[in-house]
C-alpha cells in the first residue's frame, strides 16, 4: 500500500506544495487507487495533478466536515466539465451526508444527495467494508475506550442538536508488519478508532497510525488517556497531522516515533 499526502495544513520543506486546513490522502492499495478524504477546496485536486496521479476509482469520506468535503463540489465539476461516465465508489457513513454546524456556521456537505448519486456509485454504510485487498473501512466506531464528545450540531428531524460525530470513521490497513490506520479526524476518539480495527482484524500489532487525531490542546488531561492506552500496545510509528495541534504532536512525539507530515509525504507499506 502507498500513501501519499494531498492535503494537510502544513506542506515539507523544499516540496513547494501547497496546504490549507484540511485532509486529503491518495491510497494506492490492491490495484485500487483510492481518494481519502478531499479537503477543503480545489487543492487535492492541483496536487494530484502535480503527482501525476490517474483518477479514482473509490473515494472514501472519513465522515461530513467541510475540511475533508467540500472538495467534492471541485470533483464534481472536473468531471462534468470532461464529460468522463465514470462513476467512483463514494463509501462514507450515512450520517456524513447531513447538514453540521459549527460555531453557527455550516459545516457539512455543501452538495445534496441526489447531485452526489449522479456522479458517483453511492455506498452509504454504517457497517465495516473491504474496499481493497488487506484495506477496510471501520464503519461506525464504537466507543469501546472512551465516550464520544460533541462538536457542533447536526440538523435532526428538522431540529438541531449536539452533534456526537457517529459518522466519523477510519480505515486500517492489515499489513506485513501490523496494522495501519488511516484516520481523518478522529471525532470518534482515536483510541476508540484503534481498538475498532483491532476487533475487525483479530491483530494487535500497530505499524502505523497517520491522520488528524483531533488533540487541540495538548494539555495533560487530553494527552494522558491517549498516552496511556497506546503505551500499553505502542505502534511502531506515527504520523499525528491536520487537527493534532503541536503540543500533542511534541507529547506524542516523547513517547513514540513519531513522523514530520506535510502535503508531498508518501509512505509505503507490505
Amino acid at each position: 500500500m502507498k500513501i501519499k499526502v494531498l492535503v494537510d495544513n502544513n506542506t515539507l520543506t523544499g516540496s513547494y506544495y501547497t496546504g490549507e486546513p484540511g485532509f486529503s490522502l491518495w491510497i494506492e492499495c490492491g490495484g485500487r487507487n483510492i481518494l481519502f478524504d478531499c479537503g477543503y477546496s480545489d487543492l487535492f485536486l492541483r496536487s494530484a495533478r502535480r503527482m501525476k496521479l490517474p483518477a479514482p476509482d473509490t473515494i472514501v469520506l472519513s465522515h461530513g466536515h467541510s475540511d475533508h468535503t467540500w472538495g467534492l463540489f471541485e470533483l464534481i465539476k472536473e468531471m462534468s466539465e470532461s464529460g468522463t461516465t465514470a462513476r467512483p465508489r463514494l463509501i462514507l457513513h450515512p450520517e456524513a451526508l447531513g447538514r453540521k454546524r459549527l460555531h453557527g456556521h455550516e459545516a457539512g456537505i455543501i452538495v445534496e444527495r441526489g447531485a452526489l448519486a449522479d456522479y458517483f456509485d453511492l455506498r452509504p454504510t454504517k457497517e465495516p467494508l473491504e474496499i481493497a485487498e488487506k484495506l477496510f473501512w471501520l464503519g461506525e466506531i464504537e466507543p469501546a475506550v472512551h465516550p464520544r464528545k460533541a462538536l457542533g450540531e447536526k440538523l435532526s428531524g428538522g431540529e438541531w442538536e449536539p452533534d456526537y460525530c457517529v459518522d466519523d470513521s477510519a480505515l486500517v490497513y492489515d499489513g506485513k508488519d501490523g496494522l495501519v490506520i488511516i484516520t481523518g479526524c478522529s471525532h470518534s476518539g482515536i483510541c476508540n478508532i484503534v481498538e475498532q480495527a483491532r476487533r475487525l482484524t483479530g491483530k494487535r500489532r500497530l505499524a502505523d497510525i497517520i491522520g488528524g487525531f483531533h488533540l487541540r490542546s495538548g494539555s495533560d488531561e487530553e494527552m494522558s488517556p491517549v498516552i496511556s492506552y497506546l503505551e500499553k500496545e505502542p505502534p511502531a510509528r506515527m504520523h499525528p497531522c491536520h487537527c493534532s495541534c503541536q503540543r500533542a504532536r511534541l507529547a506524542l512525539a516523547a513517547k513514540f516515533e513519531s513522523g514530520e507530515v506535510g502535503v508531498g509525504t508518501e509512505l509505503d507499506f507490505d
